[in-house]
């Protein structure tokens, strides 16, 4: 076995124990579910796959994503906290989609003063509320409701059809930083996140400063774990606008790696089987 494949050799091990989690979430016995526990304390463990799909007994016709609507990655947020000290030494920031929290929550533990503000009118998440009050404050209400200064506006996952980009243009943030797929819905036939002109026409004076994309294999867990449901190949788009007032940024580069968040050690697993299976395909190898 190549050495980059070594982490293999412990798959069924750790095979029972993600299979472990995964029955735990779903039965509620997880302390992801319960918010009388700290933020720390329900992040633990918790199964990438359960960020990837919503529990089997919720109602979409009232709840949003049981967790979230992606899966957030700890490097990835430290490079969104970078950005943002770039516009103010202590910058307040607009978690624009705050829904229940955590995505928002795990941005504000890379240090930043992060101030959720969630849409009465849009659906709950199944986990009403997840988020980390030591670091994360949560309000309800519009960006009309603003009061208070916004450095940075963090748009994460604009609701389908909708396009709040003027409205958050109207609070004159230094700097926005959208999260979002351009994937469509095959049985609405419409966009997953935001419109088409929600990420793109921005007024002349914004300028993006960097942008990536994260993919997500399709089927990623099921040809990892067969066992596990198929899915359907995802792009996430990262892009991030700073006003004509903010000096040039140099690129974010990493220093030092930080520890992962738990659902990235069943991400890379998945990853790594997923490699290891074309390799042996092309040796001819039928896996």
């Amino acid at each position: 076995m190549e050495e980059r494949f070594q982490k293999l050799r412990n798959m069924e091990l750790f095979t029972e124990e993600l299979f472990n989690r995964i029955f735990a979430f779903q039965e509620k016995q997880s302390a992801a579910w319960d918010d009388s526990k700290s933020f720390d304390e329900r992040i633990k463990g918790i199964p990438l796959h359960n960020l990837i799909f919503s529990n089997p007994d919720r109602d979409p016709e009232t709840t949003g994503p049981t967790i979230a609507h992606y899966y957030p990655l700890r490097e990835e947020n430290r490079a969104l906290a970078y950005y943002a000290r770039q516009v103010s030494e202590h910058p307040t920031v607009l978690d624009v989609h705050a829904r229940n929290g955590f995505v928002g929550s795990l941005l504000a533990r890379e240090g930043l003063k992060v101030i959720g503000l969630r849409d009465p009118a849009e659906k709950p998440s199944q986990i009403a509320d997840f988020y980390d009050p030591a670091h994360y404050e949560l309000r309800t209400g519009g960006l009309g409701d603003v009061d208070f200064d916004v450095d940075v506006a963090f748009c994460s996952w604009m609701p389908a059809g909708r396009n709040v980009t003027p409205e958050i243009v109207a609070l004159r943030p230094k700097m926005i930083i959208y999260i979002y797929t351009e994937h469509i819905n095959e049985h609405t036939k419409e966009r997953q996140t935001g419109t088409d002109e929600a990420f793109d026409k921005l007024p002349s004076n914004y300028r993006i400063v960097d942008e990536w994309e994260i993919m997500r294999p399709e089927n990623m867990l099921q040809e990892a774990w067969p066992d596990l449901s198929a899915s359907i190949e995802e792009k996430r788009i990262v892009r991030i606008y700073a006003d004509e007032s903010v000096a040039d940024i140099p690129q974010y580069a990493i220093e030092e790696m930080a520890t992962p968040y738990d659902w990235e050690e069943d991400l890379e697993l998945a990853l790594l089987a997923i490699e290891a299976k074309a390799h042996l395909r092309s040796r001819g190898i039928a896996v």
